[in-house]
């Protein structure tokens, strides 16, 4: 009796059981965007059932279709589920505050100390570690949205190969293989999709992404409203885009303080983006720091909520669906192959190649103990870095 009341509580979570769970999330869900919504998947789909497997994938879809990273996306449409607008504010406040102020914290220290050979000797035995746990769930995600079908798992394979041979993720591949799935299997009169979503939040963005003669703090907010408003997928495609504005075009940063930030970002949980963070503090202190997050995440929050209500009210339409599966097959081959790319910077000699194989054996041996793998790795990092070649 007490285990049936159980299982009905997990059946039914309040928003206050999401925003618990997220800023747990937040504070130890190392990996970036693609394995955050590999523990997402498993914890509130398979695990805890508080989110249906067809919701989950149509916050994906939905995700890979609008502005920004994608765990920040499936967080903001798990809180949209629940509550609208201001439910979906509430799940990214969870889970971006425990990172905010664990990078705001770093980056106050950065500015006294100048200089960040500790974390880059974190990083270099972090990074290998944590791509085992990137490919593993990238290839659960896979088998979740593809099942058996082979047309998605060509779509998977192509973009995968793409993101790979090309190091960023093409948006247009995303949306191109949504409408593909709907002219097979759905062949509409015309397709709602293209005259809805995406189009409301960029047009405003790249207005506002002009070059501003303003002070720095607006410069700063318009550049990361920018970032926010035409970055895809994982924090692979904000890397290049930011060190154009922050190093070649702005002169914001040195080459050497832009890798501290992407270091932070990487090895810090939660969503890869806040690198924000840590770039608007070393621009303009607390101030811009809160300006830089600001900036980058108001185009993600408004490309999940403004096409949101028009997204849940035709899903059950089958033009809707089919473009769902395409774009979630799109999404799915596109993490595999940021997955490729990104274990290209992180395996870099022996050392790193064997963190990896020994973190890919933790992680297929051991479940849910992503922490201690992040912990033990810091450990292999700072014993090897001194003796790299």
């Amino acid at each position: 009796m007490q285990e049936g009341a159980s299982t009905q509580e997990r059946a039914n979570p309040s928003l206050r059981d999401f925003l618990r769970y997220l800023l747990g999330l937040g504070t130890w869900g190392f990996g970036g965007p693609i394995a955050t919504v590999g523990y997402m998947q498993r914890d509130l789909v398979v695990d805890r059932k508080w989110v249906s497997e067809r919701d989950f994938l149509n916050g994906v879809a939905l995700g890979q279709t609008m502005p920004g990273p994608l765990a920040a996306q499936v967080v903001m449409w798990v809180g949209y589920l629940q509550r609208g607008a201001l439910g979906a504010l509430a799940t990214a406040a969870a889970f971006i505050l425990p990172s905010f102020i664990l990078v705001f914290t770093v980056a106050l220290l950065y500015v006294h100390f100048q200089g960040l050979e500790a974390v880059q000797a974190l990083f270099y035995g972090i990074a290998p570690a944590v791509m085992a746990v990137i490919g593993v769930a990238a290839l659960k995600l896979a088998r979740l949205t593809n099942r058996i079908d082979v047309r998605l798992w060509v779509i998977s394979s192509v973009t995968c190969a793409v993101t790979a041979v090309t190091g960023t993720e093409v948006a247009l591949l995303f949306v191109g293989a949504g409408l593909l799935m709907v002219l097979w299997d759905a062949p509409p009169r015309f397709l709602p999709w293209s005259s809805h979503a995406g189009l409301v939040p960029w047009p405003v963005f790249l207005a506002l992404g002009t070059d501003a003669s303003g002070s720095t703090l607006l410069v700063l907010g318009l550049f990361f409203l920018k970032a926010g408003a035409f970055i895809f997928g994982s924090g692979l495609a904000i890397v290049p885009f930011l060190r154009e504005g922050v190093v070649e075009q702005h002169h914001w940063l040195t080459q050497r303080q832009f890798l501290d930030a992407v270091a932070m970002g990487l090895i810090t949980p939660g969503p890869v983006v806040i690198t924000a963070t840590f770039i608007g503090y070393l621009v303009s202190g607390p101030i811009g720091a809160l300006v830089a997050t600001a900036g980058i995440f108001i185009p993600i929050y408004l490309g999940v909520v403004v096409p949101g209500r028009w997204f849940i009210r035709y899903q059950d339409r089958a033009p809707v669906q089919a473009f769902v599966r395409g774009a979630t097959a799109a999404a799915a081959g596109a993490i595999a192959g940021a997955t490729i790319v990104l274990t290209r910077g992180a395996v870099v000699d022996w050392p790193t190649a064997g963190i990896a194989l020994a973190a890919l054996g933790f992680v297929l041996r051991f479940k849910n103990r992503e922490p201690i793998l992040v912990l033990l790795a810091a450990v292999a990092g700072l014993a090897l870095f001194p003796l790299r070649g």
